[in-house]
């Protein structure tokens, strides 16, 4: 491969191909201008363009430096250039410096000289920006004539490089689709594109290293280029790429010599002591520096290619390469290291003026202001936890130093907060008791507000330890605060008053009625309401788990639109997630949808467990030990069980999902023909649980297992002839259809097909068929469809599900893909509902933008279609991804 030295590099270094951006300049008709700022790798494209395309005869290259500012030169450089190619050396006629020589004849003369020219020829000109205003007049003269459809000369054609927009007239040439534009994005390395010039520098770095180095360079190829200079022979190449930062000196003096050192005194002035900050406005700008017309200069720079990237459309908000940033923080601490806390302390305040919490917390925290960061933080917690920012809570408390965080009640409280959401209980409930022990140092005007943000963490506390009474009982508490019209609260009162609904209706629907889940409708319509998408997400979270209890099918719709919010807002790591993916496993197995039920417990442990949410990890092992029943592994459906009733003994109080678990337990004791410790278990009930329909359906199954039908009817009737059925619902099904195989087992066959059409019944209203799965009922139900019954479908679904096939889901497609997707196939397409564009998704998955559209394209032929959106609609037609229509 050829080598070539970058512009403002220190040695040879390989060319890395870029045959995209090659064909792009190859089959440029007019005009290419290529804008990007130093070391972007201008110079370095169009070398290697030159030397992989062949056209080395008919490209005429021009170095524009400060001796071509002159018109004359720089005209005599390109009738030079020009006459050392094919063409040129036969049309273009030698010229000299001299007084007469005026560029303007010039580029007549060369217009007339090339006239006969009938084959392509590039005229390229690097550096034009170097060029002054006039020579870049006869520039754009000999260009608009050349590009001109009438010239004579329409075949000569230019590739212009400068390191920002130069002012040459080339808007009709844009208009006519006549110009190709490159600048900074288009040029940037791709992952891949990196990995091959570290290996083309004769490096093989670990992948780490380099994606490492390619995240910390943004692509920039100089950075790139200097970090493999700095890479040879080095003895720790993972730290290097760790460490290697605009501070490292090769590109501290690159930088110092190519943009910092190039700009006016005031601009510097601006640029180091803007380098506190993440990003930047005109506003900021001026009052950390002291130059006027922040705006106009931020934007100025931008244009220039001095390493300022605008952050949004109307160009009014800018961050810094973060290399160049890094440089600016050395340079800032070297001129005026006694600015540097007076900076961030001015910084935090104006952050704090503008509702941006975050970064005032950021920089109250830089400038050591301890009391100024707590408060601001503990005042904003609620809104960044009701935004689904504990990510941003658990870095910025990770700024405080240790002692800090155990003596301020409150900070205490928000670090307990922060563990909860970790997953670690016993460091949550430490801190909880600091905060607890230190509220009496509260100040009088911030107790009741203290207070408040304590019980706000208790609620979460307790939810997360399974107590049901002490949630109760902090959610009502909220409630009332909440409704006090002047209490001081660290959240407005309709925020407040939601968290209270949803944490009050979570509470009270697992013991109370169905009438009891209004509260969680109230607080996630509320929620919904003030703007809080966040806290809906988790409502509806919570929601489905409840009705998942119940069999009610609108557990599987709550969950669905649960998981499309989180999707939506990326909160798909969210604990949440989980309890929803939890749900929709236990609505999926009731169905007899059993690999579905599958694939929603995978998901749904990535998110949760006993430590992080241990109700949902208590039902996640229900769900398994039931799908290993029914598949007849007993015996891992026993420890399953096993396992999961030594996790509801853990949780604080009696919790009513240990009943149906303990249940479950005997019930495969009694299919593992392990009869007399299921007689022992059912004796160790107390009552008045012994005397719950659960226990009896458990009960009757061990009277049938002992081939005792009378008494199994003995156990179910008196459970069948109450009026009510509240809670529980699923062992209705198995009730009827006991009754039915007992009743059949008596020779009362009337009654048996009875009691098995009131089974359909129930079955019918919570879509619930996995009863059918625990039982030998597969000839009552062959003599059933013999008959008439007004369950036709159902009837139909029992047998293919009694005959090992699969239940399709009600509504949905039965058309079959193509070909199974990928898991990266799938990972693309869970993005595909929102607005992120293919590079920003690529930036969510950590894979390049070519990969993404390479999955979208893919995805496409598998589908079989044509559009985003109707990719999103087959998708959702097919159940892969949650249903639109159920967002909102």
């Amino acid at each position: 491969m050829s080598r070539v030295t970058e512009a403002g590099g220190r040695g040879p270094q390989s060319v890395v191909a870029r045959p995209g951006l090659s064909r792009t300049l190859t089959e440029t008709k007019r005009v290419a201008a290529i804008s990007a700022p130093a070391g972007s790798g201008k110079t370095m494209l169009l070398r290697s363009w030159i030397a992989e395309s062949g056209l080395g005869d008919r490209v005429a290259w021009v170095a524009a430096g400060s001796s071509e500012r002159d018109p004359q030169r720089f005209w005599v450089s390109v009738f030079d250039a020009l006459r050392r190619t094919g063409a040129g050396a036969r049309l273009v006629p030698p010229v000299s410096a001299a007084p007469d020589a005026d560029g303007w004849a010039l580029v007549e003369r060369l217009l007339t000289a090339l006239a006969p020219l009938r084959e392509p020829l590039w005229l390229v000109v690097d550096d034009v920006h170097e060029l002054g205003p006039t020579a870049l007049q006869q520039l754009e003269l000999l260009v608009l004539r050349a590009a001109s459809a009438a010239s004579a000369a329409s075949d000569l054609r230019f590739v212009l490089a400068s390191r920002h927009d130069v002012r040459l007239g080339l808007h009709r040439l844009r208009l006519e689709g006549g110009l190709v534009e490159i600048r900074a994005a288009d040029l940037r390395f791709s992952l891949a594109e990196a990995r091959r010039l570290f290996t083309g520098a004769g490096l093989d770095l670990p992948e780490p290293a380099v994606a490492a180095l390619h995240k910390r360079t943004e692509g920039w190829a100089a950075g790139l280029r200097m970090a493999a200079m700095s890479l040879a022979g080095h003895p720790d190449p993972e730290r290097f790429a760790a460490e290697f930062s605009g501070s490292e000196r090769t590109v501290a003096e690159y930088l110092l010599a190519e943009v910092l050192e190039r700009q006016s005194e005031d601009v510097r002035r601006l640029l180091l002591r803007t380098s506190i900050l993440e990003w930047v406005n005109g506003e900021l700008a001026e009052l950390l520096s002291g130059v006027g017309h922040g705006e106009r200069v931020l934007q100025d720079l931008e244009e220039a290619g001095a390493f300022v990237l605008a952050l949004n459309s109307d160009r009014t908000r800018f961050r810094y390469h973060p290399m160049f940033a890094e440089l600016l923080a050395l340079e800032l601490r070297r001129a005026v290291p006694g600015e540097v806390v007076g900076l961030h302390r001015t910084a935090s305040g104006w952050f704090a003026a503008h509702g941006r919490s975050l970064e005032a917390i950021h920089h109250a925290q830089a400038a050591r202001d301890w009391g100024r960061a707590a408060q601001l933080l503990v005042s904003h917690w609620p809104g960044l936890y009701l935004d689904g920012q504990e990510a941003a809570v658990h870095e910025l408390l990770a700024g405080f130093p240790g002692a800090v965080r155990a003596g301020d009640a409150e900070l205490a409280a928000v670090a307990a907060a922060d563990e909860l959401t970790r997953g670690s209980l016993k460091t949550a409930e430490r801190h909880l008791n600091q905060s607890e022990r230190a509220m009496a140092s509260v100040p009088a005007e911030r107790r009741d507000r203290a207070e408040l943000l304590l019980g706000i963490v208790r609620l979460l506390t307790a939810r997360q330890r399974g107590d049901l009474d002490a949630e109760l009982q902090q959610a009502r508490r909220l409630r009332t605060v909440a409704e006090h019209p002047r209490a001081a609260r660290p959240a407005s009162g309709e925020e407040l008053r939601a968290v209270a609904l949803i944490g009050l209706g979570y509470a009270s629907s697992w013991s109370g009625g169905p009438t009891q889940t209004r509260h969680l409708e109230e607080g996630i319509a509320l929620a919904r309401r003030i703007g809080r998408p966040y806290l809906e997400f988790t409502g509806l979270a919570y929601k489905s788990a409840i009705e998942a209890t119940r069999l009610a099918p609108e557990a599987q719709t709550s969950a669905a639109r649960a998981i499309e919010l989180a999707e939506s807002h990326g909160w798909t790591d969210k604990v949440a997630v989980g309890v929803a993916s939890v749900a929709s496993a236990g609505a999926m197995a009731w169905q007899g949808r059993l690999d579905e039920a599958e694939s929603y417990l995978r998901r749904a442990g990535l998110t949760i467990g006993p430590e992080v949410e241990a109700v949902a990890a208590l039902a996640a092992l229900f769900i398994r030990g039931q799908l290993e029943l029914v598949r007849g592994r007993a015996a891992d459906a026993l420890d399953t069980f096993q396992t999961a009733e030594t996790l509801a003994d853990q949780l604080a109080g009696a919790h009513p999902f240990a009943r149906p678990v303990r249940a479950w337990s005997i019930r495969t004791l009694i299919r593992l023909g392990e009869l007399a410790r299921a007689e022992q278990s059912l004796a160790e009930i107390d009552e008045p649980e012994r005397d719950s329909g659960l226990v009896r359906v458990v009960a009757a199954t061990l009277r049938l297992a002992r081939d005792d039908p009378r008494g199994a009817l003995d156990e179910l009737v008196p459970a069948l002839a109450a009026d009510a059925h509240p809670g529980w619902r699923a062992w209705l099904v198995e009730a009827y259809l006991l009754e039915a195989l007992a009743r059949d087992a008596l020779g009362e066959r009337a009654a048996a097909d009875g009691a098995l059409e009131r089974a359909l019944d129930q079955a019918e209203a919570g879509s619930t068929l996995l009863c059918f799965l625990l039982h030998p009922v597969a000839e009552l139900v062959e003599r059933h469809a013999r008959g008439r019954t007004s369950h036709a479908r159902l009837v139909g679904e029992v047998r293919t599900l009694l005959a090992g096939g699969g239940v399709p889901a009600r509504g949905s497609a039965q058309t079959a893909l193509v070909e199974a997707l990928s898991e990266s196939e799938i990972r693309v397409l869970r993005y595909l509902p929102t607005n992120l564009t293919a590079p920003q998704i690529g930036d969510e998955l950590s894979v390049s933008r070519n990969t993404v559209k390479t999955h979208v394209r893919s995805l496409y032929t598998k589908l079989d279609t044509h559009s985003r959106a109707e990719t999103v609609a087959r998708a959702r037609e097919l159940g892969l991804i949650a249903r639109a229509g159920l967002a909102r």
